[in-house]
């Protein structure tokens, strides 16, 4: 059967890619329409592309998949990271700010309030 015009591959669906309508990669060909994050299947662009192997995620689904873990990532504390009763879940967000945040009169009130203390 003739390949009529059809260029490369796509690395998404295997069909031929047309000038026309591919998006390269990494050295690979993508059709625009299969151009998608492999989590949330939103289309992408060089802005917000991220690579991982041969997968293609958006910076956000990338971020999460393998971005740093753990406490202060935004993820909260992992499983391993406290155990049951010892209080460090309940006391951590507000009692750190309390014993290593600024002191004094005036913190905590906004920027406008904010007073040297002696």
């Amino acid at each position: 059967m003739p390949n009529w015009g059809g260029g490369n591959k796509c690395s998404a669906c295997g069909g031929p890619v047309y000038h026309a309508e591919e998006v390269q990669c990494d050295g690979k060909s993508f059709h625009k329409c299969c151009f998608l994050c492999m989590v949330c299947r939103k289309g992408l662009d060089s802005t917000t592309l991220a690579i991982h192997g041969t997968e293609i995620y958006c910076k956000s689904c990338y971020g999460k998949k393998y971005g740093p873990k753990g406490y202060g990532y935004g993820q909260g504390p992992g499983p391993s990271a406290w155990t049951e009763g010892s209080g460090w879940a309940s006391n951590s967000k507000t009692c750190y700010a309390k014993n290593f945040g600024p002191k004094g009169f005036g913190y905590g009130q906004g920027a406008g309030a904010l007073v040297h203390a002696q």
